[in-house]
């Protein structure tokens, strides 16, 4: 493995070009680059290498890549929104520093794409093997669902953080609509609560991501080489074939000049949700009414491409804890000499809260019949059209996970102990789009993401926050609401947030919501329900940032490659 070098008005000739280095491109060149050493093969990826570095391979870290801007992230504005009350949402895009959640998708995700999408080879049987084929399940597998020979390493925490054991005891007891398991990622797996694996090594307690075992492990093969912080701008084609890429240096700014690569057999755009539709776009491929509006000429009238963005809407609700709750605030809020002691202990033996994210359990729920009752009639038609097929039942409207943290960034809120229960849209119906707006890539897309555009996301966000405060209270190690967390309750209403509280019995009954209620909970989603995503209010500038979104690549059909979607983190929704 070697870094790429070129002149201006020089070319250089590859056998394989990937226009994006994230997961999918790290895999399958690496796939590749193994199979056959003798072949030539360039990634180009606008982000930094993240060999070794702290805040990718020291799992707890993850945190410190949201809390602050950092250039492992490309950032999107969004158009402002009337569904996010005028507010202008900013997605990070990044790779190689998310949160280690082991999620895989339903298997008739698979089978979707090919009898609904025509993507023949594309259905569960032929991609979950490849799946296992990825992962090395440590100890020693749960079932033949999943691997135990792949480079990526997947685990549960040695240790149960007690925030995580305490929530299952809780759903066992209080959630009568839902059993419990001890594997909740079999393809099939909904309502029932379970522990949680992590990309995490077992041995060194190290992330376990794409381009370390796929990628970094492979630096004697001199035919492998990588190209960081560059930009593709377009693919070159050549009497409609894809002959090349063109690339810039970003590090160097806008005097960077235009370089050209060549690929003699292939070149693979892979450079995610964002980055996918604006090389395509750039290049000629697209809708004729983008590329005239952009200036660009039209060589494939593609008009899907840059159309149907979709993104998972996510809540951490949080909660005051306890002193006696094992949490990760010290280590993602805390000084470089408060980490030192869980550095130390990890760099000894991989050990320690150091080699954990925080998050011991999930339930993938779909609604009962009397909890359809409650998001009706909104819900109505996207449950009957989508969720209630016969061979969709695999499918979660909700994903729910205890965090044993806050997971915020609000200096109102002060230096303590907190857990959080995060829930977010398996499969939301709201969709936006990503256009280019000129044949500079440098020039900002036109970025309308549709979060919350359809009412039956709200009213699923909405049951889902009403699920999580129960779930939430009646933890042992519950000290109350953190009210500046929730939503803004009046307050003589039977809702309203309380702080300092102690926990409610597993048989109290539950809360109940007026319309009132209800209508402040989806205010409250409108102005946070896009996390991961950092919301701009009109006339202001972003300052911090919360977390990030990992996307698929997109089957850009440049030519008649395939390549096969391996995710590792808590992304399953496809880019269509």
């Amino acid at each position: 493995m070697h870094s790429h070098q070129q002149t201006a008005g020089s070319e250089s000739t590859y056998d394989i070009i990937f226009a994006g280095g994230g997961a999918s491109a790290c895999i399958t060149a690496g796939r590749l680059a193994e199979a056959d050493p003798s072949l030539k093969i360039l990634i180009v990826e606008s982000g930094p290498h993240v060999k070794g570095m702290e805040d990718c391979v020291q799992p707890a870290r993850y945190f410190s890549n949201f809390a602050q801007v950092k250039e492992t992230f490309t950032f999107h504005i969004g158009r402002s929104s009337p569904s996010l009350l005028g507010r202008s949402p900013i997605v990070p895009t990044g790779h190689a520093v998310g949160v280690m959640v082991y999620t895989r998708g339903a298997a008739s995700d698979y089978d979707d794409w090919e009898t609904e999408y025509g993507n023949k080879g594309w259905g569960s049987k032929y991609l979950i093997p490849l799946l296992k084929k990825a992962e090395t399940h440590q100890p020693n597998t749960l079932n033949s669902t999943h691997g135990s020979s792949g480079p990526l390493k997947v685990s549960f925490a040695p240790d149960l953080v007690n925030v995580g054991e305490n929530f299952l005891e809780v759903a066992a007891a209080f959630d009568q609509e839902r059993t419990i398991t001890d594997d909740t990622n079999t393809f099939t797996s909904c309502d029932q609560y379970g522990r949680v694996q992590r990309y995490i090594d077992l041995k060194t307690g190290r992330r376990s991501d794409t381009a370390h075992h796929y990628i970094y492990n492979q630096e004697g093969n001199k035919n492998l080489a990588i190209l960081d912080r560059h930009k593709v701008t377009r693919v070159v084609l050549e009497d409609g074939r894809a002959v090349g890429v063109e690339y810039f240096n970003e590090s160097k700014g806008t005097e960077s000049p235009l370089l050209i690569a060549r690929a003699s057999r292939l070149v693979v755009v892979s450079a995610g949700a964002f980055g996918s539709p604006a090389i395509l776009e750039r290049s000629g491929i697209g809708g004729e009414a983008v590329l005239n509006k952009a200036g660009i000429d039209l060589v494939v009238d593609l008009p899907g491409v840059g159309e149907n963005y979709m993104d998972h809407n996510v809540i951490f609700l949080p909660f005051v804890a306890t002193e006696d709750a094992d949490t990760m605030d010290q280590i993602f809020r805390g000084s470089t000499e408060e980490i030192k002691d869980y550095e130390t202990q990890w760099l000894k033996d991989g050990s320690g809260l150091l080699s954990h994210n925080g998050l011991d359990a999930v339930v993938r729920m779909r609604p009962s019949k009397e909890e359809l009752a409650e998001i009706s009639p909104e819900f109505d038609y996207r449950w009957q059209s989508y969720f209630a097929k016969a061979d969709h039942h695999d499918k979660p409207v909700i994903l729910m996970a205890p965090l044993a943290a806050y997971c915020g960034v609000n200096p109102e809120v002060p230096r303590g102990k907190y857990y959080s229960i995060g829930y977010y849209l398996g499969y939301p119906s709201s969709v936006g789009s990503v256009h280019v707006t000129s044949k500079d890539a440098k020039t900002p897309l036109d970025f309308h993401p549709g979060f919350l555009d359809d009412p039956s996301d709200l009213v699923s966000l909405r049951w889902g926050y009403k699920k999580a405060r129960e779930l939430g209270r009646r933890l042992k190690y519950y000290a109350g609401d953190l009210v500046v967390g929730h939503p803004i309750f009046k307050e003589n209403s039977n809702a309203r947030t309380i702080q300092p509280a102690s926990p409610v019995n597993v048989s109290a009954p539950i809360i109940v919501y007026s319309k009132e209620d209800d209508a402040a909970i989806d205010e409250y989603h409108r102005r946070n329900g896009a996390f991961p995503v950092i919301l701009r209010p009109p006339g202001t500038r972003y300052e911090k940032l919360t977390s990030y979104v990992l996307y698929a690549s997109v089957d850009t059909r440049v030519t008649d490659w395939h390549m096969c979607l391996l995710e590792y983190d808590d992304s399953d929704t496809p880019y269509t």
